[in-house]
């Protein structure tokens, strides 16, 4: 999901120079921010008491709930600026023991069907435990992509014996997850997978650039039911193939639609150049020494563990990046920034389409993780992909706040900012999670 602290300690300490601190300050200062975007923001509380609050998303059926994933397992859903009494959803006992200390598993992503205020499908990313058959010294869980139902009884819950397990993922590490899912403009579905590996230190980047592994990846796959209401195109598969998948006629698995990342955690659509386009934004939590976003294309390869960003990793040293490196063919980010300071892994993020915002309308707004949550960042969209979007910090000021962990950020269907936080310091335990909207300061 973030970074694993255990592994990395010892390379962020090194990480936080001045060198890096001065390519922070000097890219951000090259790049003259639009006028209007704010230097400070506000953050209002809407709810509390989630253990590790990972993911906010509004359904499309203008009811104007908010359903909050906590990696736990559990999904609550927020009606009129409160927290319901019960969960919409609890499939604790479906994931993988978490570790208390740290842990990058759990429930990570949710997507609803675009025609969810009719048919009430829904869609959950998970680590649920290995599957029987694979031995645990090789492989720690099985990641599931499935389909539940709301309950015919109760819009306010769902159905949790309804479960359609589409696809499961053998996982060898217990890091780099993936989670994102998104559904497209095309109506597929869109879902980041990690570069899950089992030992960090010697392994780094073994599955992204391999076509046939599905890690590491941006996956696509249709789960619309055809006339026999089955959605197969085999025995085994529960989803079509979309015929303009880049590897449906061979080179690779016909489910990959890009490939070379690390941790896909989250993804986007939004409108690109014009309102035609829609642009498919993906947050690519980095290794060592660099964070990163990126505008996806169908087949595009974007560059780990060959790169981090633009910069070569070398994976003897992963704070010594390399001189050069075989860079042809790649694809490159349309954001990206070092680990300077506090900063370790990427947040979010979303593009602002609200109104209460004066200033941020179109922009891509993201945190990090190890910065907290009392900064997040504006970067300016281009109109196209051949140089990097224009980055601004903005304070966010939170009354008796003193700080937490930056987990994620979302909309609501109005398109307004929230922003998922919980004290520093623990794992996906407790109860210190909480929901903020970003307001006015």
């Amino acid at each position: 999901m973030w970074r694993d602290k255990r592994l990395r300690c010892s390379v962020l300490s090194a990480l936080r120079s001045l060198v890096f601190a001065s390519f922070l300050i000097g890219s951000l200062a090259a790049c003259a921010p639009r006028t209007g975007i704010p230097s400070e923001l506000g953050a209002r509380l809407v709810a509390s008491g989630f253990a590790s609050p990972d993911e906010v998303v509004a359904p499309p059926d203008h009811s104007g709930r908010l359903f909050v994933v906590d990696q736990v397992g559990l999904i609550w859903i927020l009606s009129g600026g409160k927290r319901l009494d019960k969960p919409f959803l609890d499939i604790r006992d479906r994931i993988v023991e978490l570790m208390p200390f740290y842990d990058e598993r759990g429930l990570l992503g949710l997507a609803f069907h675009p025609q969810f205020a009719t048919n009430g499908l829904f869609y959950l990313y998970y680590s649920a435990p290995l599957r029987p058959g694979l031995s645990s010294d090789a492989w720690d869980h099985t990641t599931r992509v499935s389909e539940f139902k709301v309950s015919s009884q109760d819009a306010n819950l769902a159905d949790a014996s309804s479960e359609r397990i589409l696809l499961s993922i053998d996982k060898p590490g217990y890091n780099d997850e993936g989670g994102g899912l998104a559904f497209g403009p095309d109506g597929y579905l869109y879902i980041g997978t990690g570069d899950s590996i089992h030992d960090p230190a010697t392994h780094a980047g073994q599955y992204a650039q391999d076509t046939y592994s599905l890690l590491g990846k941006i996956l696509r796959v249709d789960v619309n039911t055809d006339d026999t209401g089955v959605n197969t195109t085999s025995a085994t598969l529960q989803y079509h193939i979309p015929p303009g998948n880049p590897f449906i006629h061979g080179g690779g698995s016909p489910e990959v639609f890009a490939y070379g990342f690390r941790n896909p955690y989250r993804l986007t659509f939004d409108q690109g150049p014009s309102a035609s386009t829609m642009r498919l934004i993906v947050t690519d939590v980095g290794q060592a020494v660099m964070e990163e976003a990126d505008v996806v294309v169908s087949g595009g390869n974007y560059g780990w563990p060959v790169r981090e960003g633009t910069t070569c990793f070398n994976p003897r040293q992963w704070n010594q990046p390399l001189p050069r490196c075989a860079s042809a063919g790649l694809v490159d980010p349309v954001l990206e920034y070092p680990h300077a300071g506090k900063a370790s892994a990427i947040i979010g993020g979303v593009v602002y389409r609200g109104t209460a915002l004066h200033g941020l309308y179109g922009d891509f707004v993201f945190g990090d993780w190890g910065r907290g949550i009392q900064s997040l960042f504006a970067a300016v969209p281009q109109p196209d992909e051949s140089g990097q979007w224009p980055i601004q910090r903005m304070r966010v000021v939170i009354p008796g706040s003193q700080g937490g962990q930056l987990l994620g950020l979302g909309v609501d269907e109005n398109h307004e900012l929230y922003m998922l936080a919980k004290d520093p310091g623990i794992g996906p335990v407790g109860n210190t999670g909480r929901v903020y909207q970003i307001v006015w300061p």
